[in-house]
């Protein structure tokens, strides 16, 4: 460099040194010729360095192969200490006019890196949810084993379905009784058998010579009585539920059973609707051609009292013409007078039967006591 060049360079520097300081700019000089930096040299250099490291970090976030990797090219990119993020705290070496674009085009670049970390993240958080062996999707699924309702509930059900086609409603009391609905109520004598310990279940209670006297229902005739003192007539119920009876199991006894007692009230009710509802419920739950007959009998709350026979395709099975199903009769007038109906209006008739006889003749089951082992074999059957 000749001396008049050299001369004018160090002229050139000292002019801008002045200016420089006069304005409060800092500068740079690069030994030996003092090349001056100016702060707008700077200010390209940053915007510079945005595209390039934006491109290096895309790439490095869609090479991550699992969420570790993935979390490691954040932490060098967008962590506190990461390259964009130093690249960010240079934004205060800026001028005033020179920030907002460079502002501007900073943060478009962390935008579109923030993007590409979530949409990168969901694609690898699916890969981590699949199995590690491969699935074949087209092979058939295994099915679970679906429950069935107990056959006495199937029974059951099919009862109240058959009422319900006539107008009956189902009603319910409960299984701990007083002597009172469940005897007294219903003309049954107080020297009567079913009111001995021997056959019934009394409960057992601390006050000596409480009353009334408590027990487990020996029938559900006790809700009937609980319907009629709530209600005027008409009456038109079915009462189906548990009932207790100190019996010994054996193949057709059980001290806990199923029964169903049915109650209709009204004006100039006769045997004859008695009938015909005996003979409509039992064709709707034995099959058509099911017959029946009534022999006469005695119950406390009714009279006339009959015992229902029928014959059906089943009863023939057993090889047996004709079974006893059920016991009725008209409502007995001190019944009535005990409710507070009166009889010279009032006439009705009642009815029960054993749920788990009928099960049992349905499904041709010979023993009662296997509803109650809870057997999985057995019941997977119905």
């Amino acid at each position: 460099m000749t001396n008049a060049v050299l001369a004018a360079n160090i002229r050139i520097s000292a002019e801008f040194s002045k200016r420089d300081a006069q304005a409060g700019c800092p500068f740079f000089r690069c030994p030996p010729y003092r090349i001056l930096y100016a702060p707008s040299s700077l200010s390209m250099t940053f915007l510079d360095q945005i595209e390039p490291l934006k491109q290096s970090a895309l790439v490095e976030l869609s090479a991550a192969l699992d969420l570790a990797s993935l979390e490691q090219a954040r932490v060098n990119y967008l962590g506190s200490n990461g390259k964009f993020t130093g690249l960010m705290k240079q934004l205060g070496a800026l001028s005033k006019e020179e920030k907002p674009a460079a502002g501007k085009a900073i943060n478009i670049a962390k935008v579109e890196l923030e993007k590409a970390l979530a949409e990168r993240r969901t694609v690898l958080e699916l890969k981590a949810s699949l199995p590690k062996d491969p699935t074949d999707f087209t092979l058939p699924g295994r099915r679970r084993p679906l429950g069935k309702l107990h056959p006495l509930t199937q029974v059951t059900e099919d009862i109240v379905r058959s009422f319900r086609k006539i107008g009956f409603v189902v009603a319910d009391g409960p299984e701990v009784e007083d002597e009172y609905h469940c005897f007294d109520a219903l003309n049954t004598p107080a020297d009567h058998p079913a009111r001995d310990t021997q056959d019934t279940f009394y409960l057992q209670n601390p006050q000596a010579n409480a009353q009334p006297s408590m027990l487990l229902r020996t029938h559900t005739s006790s809700v009937q009585i609980r319907v009629m003192k709530k209600q005027q007539p008409p009456v038109r119920i079915i009462v189906p539920g548990r009932v207790y009876r100190r019996d010994n199991a054996d193949a057709t006894h059980n001290p806990t059973f199923h029964q169903v007692e049915g109650l209709y009230v009204d004006r100039n009710v006769t045997v004859g609707d008695l009938k015909g509802t005996v003979q409509f419920v039992f064709e709707d739950l034995m099959g058509s051609g099911t017959r029946i007959r009534f022999r006469p009998h005695y119950f406390s709350y009714t009279e006339p009292s009959f015992e229902i026979d029928f014959s059906s395709t089943l009863t023939r099975k057993m090889g047996k013409e004709w079974l006893e199903i059920a016991g009725c009769g008209m409502v007995h007038p001190q019944v009535f007078e005990n409710v507070g109906y009166d009889p010279e209006i009032w006439t009705g008739w009642a009815f029960g039967f054993g749920i788990e006889r009928i099960a049992m003749i349905r499904y041709g089951i010979n023993d009662i006591r296997l509803f109650y082992e809870n057997d999985v074999r057995f019941l997977r059957q119905f």
